[in-house]
């Protein structure tokens, strides 16, 4: 029996300090905080939120979630490299 490793579906966790709260225009982009890569939503989503909930006093700092897997390998494309026979 095969052991399958899960595909990793990275995301990227970062925040900063907006201009203003209707708008994602980011005050100064030094000082973009970059939580990290995690390799499932789940684990990216308690990075958010614990990130989040530490800020709560501040309107204009927002964490956001990026999709990496969606960038790297957009739908019906192929990753650079990868060979056909790679299940993914």
């Amino acid at each position: 029996m095969s052991t399958a490793v899960p595909r990793q579906l990275l995301h990227l966790v970062f925040g900063g300090e907006l201009e203003r709260l209707d708008d994602v225009t980011f005050r100064d982009l030094d000082k973009l905080d970059i939580v990290g890569i995690f390799p499932d939503y789940a684990t990216a989503y308690a990075a958010w939120k614990a990130k989040a909930q530490q800020t709560v006093d501040n309107a204009h700092m927002r964490y956001f979630i990026v999709h990496l897997h969606r960038l790297l390998e957009p739908e019906g494309q192929t990753v650079p490299g990868a060979r056909a026979d790679d299940s993914r």
